[in-house]
C-alpha cells in the first residue's frame, strides 16, 4: 500500500508540475503573438511612412529648401564636349 501511495504522490506532482510548465509556455508563445502582431503593425506603419516621405513633391520641395536647388532651364544648362573625341577613342582600342 504504501508503495502505491508514493507512486500516486509522484504521478500527481508530476502532473502538476506538466500542467504548471504549459501553462507557463502557452504564456510565453501568447507574448509572442502579442508582439508578432505589434512589430507587424509597425512595420506596416513605417512602410507607409516611407511612402509618405518618398512623394515626388516633397524630394523636390526639400531639394529646393534645404539644397537650394532649382529646375534645370537651357538658360543656365552649361553643355560640355570632349575637345579630342577622335584621339581619345583611338587609344581606348587596341
Amino acid at each position: 500500500n504504501l508503495l502505491l501511495f508514493v507512486l500516486v504522490l509522484g504521478s500527481a506532482l508530476y502532473l502538476v508540475r506538466t500542467q504548471y510548465e504549459s501553462r507557463l509556455l502557452y504564456t510565453a508563445l501568447d507574448r509572442a503573438v502579442a508582439e508578432a502582431r505589434r512589430l507587424e503593425t509597425e512595420h506596416q506603419r513605417l512602410q507607409v511612412e516611407k511612402r509618405a516621405q518618398a512623394t515626388p513633391l516633397r524630394v523636390e520641395t526639400l531639394a529646393r529648401a534645404k539644397l537650394q536647388m532649382h529646375t534645370a532651364t537651357p538658360a543656365i544648362t552649361r553643355y560640355v564636349s570632349d575637345p579630342l573625341p577622335a584621339a581619345g577613342s583611338a587609344e581606348a582600342r587596341p
